[in-house]
């Protein structure tokens, strides 16, 4: 899910769900042994030993993969691969050719018995700013902190031969005694220094990341699923008991709203708090497995905003247990993760997901209608910023070229609309009975984990389990590029469009900042010559001001992220106190907060006649 927070030092973008993949039967009784060595760490590199199965064609290829289902990107996991050797029983070196970013060619393969390489992780090279081109997502990433950290999704350390995707795996990791897996693996082994993990095949491994740190975790149950969540932060200055309370709300409310759906016994949420520094994770947000969210934020934020943001990503990443852990079609089920096809329904897999992550909230009465009916405008107002003619099953199916690519954002914008749409029809056409969450049940009962659908055929099981009229709306707006009558819909259920003024950011006037920092001195600097907001006249603040303080807390490069997040919860007519710097002297303004104003579009239940049916899509 797409997240935004501007500071005036960082540009942090929320963008992430990662759709999970499910397992296959798995046939074959050989097994794929690996060694990740976290030990003995040199030039900040771990070493890797896969012990091969057995091999019965003279040639073999190793693959790391160059994509991984749900991030929706071409990443060539394989460029962090360094020295890499194949070799026979007797430790002969057999020629292995590298024939593409991620994949090695081994001749004499029948006699090979193991493999090794270094791996280089993924934070070192991370910007912030280029996802999906040179970039990891930080959540798919790979940490390697000798002694004090290892995010380890396992796609980034450990490859796949040529037909033995479903293979088993048996992989032992040595560590030292300081450090605590965090992970839904069971560890197969007693030792404080090794770990051993088993799975099925190729598919279970990816899914199932693992966190190495000092141990700080808690466990919760809800309805039956154990809950762990786990956290780093570098400092010390977050822990998991300090941030379990509000995660243990929302995770029992959202148990509550899915009701029978419950395919997972155990979940694992992994918080990495990242320092910031040019080596450490810059690509903010989550990454969803059908046991584990691995989650990545910035360790400077305040905790209100820290919280506010684990309600986000985690509201949106938990519902995947539905989409696509449990519903979803081939081309999930058994996924090239070197050679993609992907699916037509990014509308259902991550849509339909943000959809109930904001429905759940009002369902569950963790916000108001006024918040929600603010939610659905704003998602309007950004599917408006981009194509809204393109065809959502066409973009979805091309999601990894151009430019489809630049439009993948709208699956959490007109994407949760269409979830919306489809829900209000089912709900007048069945005068309030059913919704979209019944559909989702009666398709998790015709599909599941196990079996998954042709994508052409899903339009019409929908069909055949809703009404025409839902066939109708997927045919025109979804796979169409006719876009979608919002108002339309809304009215069927008493909401019209509103207008409404709302204190606006401070500092910030959309993505335009009002302040700077200097780069020699790291003071923030008012910009000179600009129209300055409300805040900045009433206390005569001038374009080349420097703010030290506002209430006696010193602000700077160091805390500007403070600075700007705390603002929004400055009142109307507060007293307020900046010192400045102007012109080189220190000078004192003293005043009454005086906030900049925005008209914002919204909507409102206007028509009463239609409150039962609005009832029963809000709280049935």
């Amino acid at each position: 899910m797409k997240k935004i927070i501007a500071t005036l030092a960082l540009v942090a973008v929320f963008i992430g769900c990662k759709t999970a993949s499910s397992t296959s039967n798995t046939h074959a009784k050989q097994e794929i042994g690996v060694n990740i060595n976290l030990t003995d760490i040199k030039e900040d590199k771990v070493q890797v030993t896969v012990t091969a199965p057995k091999i019965n064609t003279e040639e073999v290829t190793y693959s790391i993969p160059k994509t991984v289902p749900g991030t929706y990107s071409e990443d060539n996991y394989g460029r962090f691969i360094e020295d890499f050797k194949a070799f026979d029983s007797k430790g002969t070196l057999l020629t292995a050719k590298k024939t593409d970013k991620n994949t090695w060619l081994i001749s004499n393969a029948k006699a090979l018995k193991t493999i090794t390489y270094l791996v280089n992780d993924t934070f070192d090279t991370e910007k912030g700013t280029g996802f999906g081109n040179d970039d990891i997502f930080s959540p798919a990433g790979t940490n390697i902190d000798a002694g004090v950290n290892f995010m380890i999704n396992t796609h980034g350390f450990v490859g796949y031969f040529q037909d033995k995707l479903d293979t088993p795996y048996k992989v032992t990791i040595t560590h030292p005694a300081t450090l605590w897996a965090a992970t839904s693996m069971t560890d197969e082994d007693a030792s404080n220094t090794s770990d051993v993990f088993t799975t099925s095949h190729y598919a279970v491994l990816v899914e199932n990341p693992i966190m190495y740190s000092k141990p700080d975790y808690t466990s919760f149950d809800v309805n039956g699923m154990k809950i762990q969540i786990a956290v780093y932060s570098p400092t010390g200055k977050f822990t998991a008991e300090s941030i379990t309370p509000e995660m243990k709300t929302i995770m029992t409310a959202q148990k509550n709203f899915l009701g029978k759906i419950n395919s997972t016994k155990k979940y694992t949420v992994l918080l990495y708090l990242s320092t910031m520094k040019p080596d450490d994770a810059h690509g903010f947000g989550a990454l969803e497995h059908p046991t584990v969210t691995t989650v990545v934020l910035p360790e400077m934020m305040p905790k209100d905003e820290l919280i506010k943001s684990m309600k986000d990503v985690v509201s949106h990443e938990f519902f995947h247990i539905v989409t696509p852990l449990t519903i979803h079609s081939k081309e999930i089920q058994y996924f090239d993760y070197n050679a993609p096809k992907m699916s037509e329904h990014l509308w259902m897999y991550e849509g339909v997901t943000e959809y109930f992550a904001n429905l759940f909230q009002i369902n569950q009465s963790l916000i108001d209608e006024t918040e929600f009916y603010s939610r659905i405008a704003e998602k309007v107002e950004h599917a408006k910023t981009l194509n809204d003619t393109m065809s959502f099953t066409k973009m979805s199916a091309n999601v990894l070229v151009k430019p489809y690519k630049d439009q993948y954002l709208n699956v959490y914008e007109k994407g949760a609309l269409i979830g919306m749409c489809i829900d209000i029809i089912i709900r007048e056409k069945s005068n309030g009975q059913r919704g979209i969450l019944d559909l989702m049940h009666k398709l998790s009962d015709e599909y599941g984990i196990t079996k998954p659908f042709n994508d052409n055929e899903l339009f019409a099981k929908i069909t055949q389990l809703t009404y025409p009229e839902v066939g109708t709306f997927l045919n025109t707006y979804v796979a169409g590029t006719t876009p979608i009558p919002y108002d339309f819909y809304l009215d069927k259920v008493g909401v019209t469009k509103a207008v409404e003024k709302v204190p606006g950011t401070i500092f910030l006037k959309g993505q335009v900042p009002y302040i700077t920092i200097n780069p020699e001195t790291k003071e923030i600097m008012v910009i000179p010559e600009i129209e300055l907001n409300p805040f900045f006249k009433a206390l005569d603040l001038r374009g080349g001001d420097y703010i030290l303080s506002i209430n006696e807390k010193p602000y700077s490069l160091v805390n500007i992220y403070d600075m700007i997040t705390e603002s929004q919860t400055w009142k109307e007519n507060d007293p307020v106190t900046v010192k400045i710097k102007r012109n080189g002297k220190d000078l004192t303004l003293k005043g009454v907060l005086k906030l900049p104003y925005e008209e914002k579009n919204t909507f409102k239940a206007t028509n009463n006649s239609k409150q039962s049916l609005r009832n029963a899509w809000l709280k049935g």
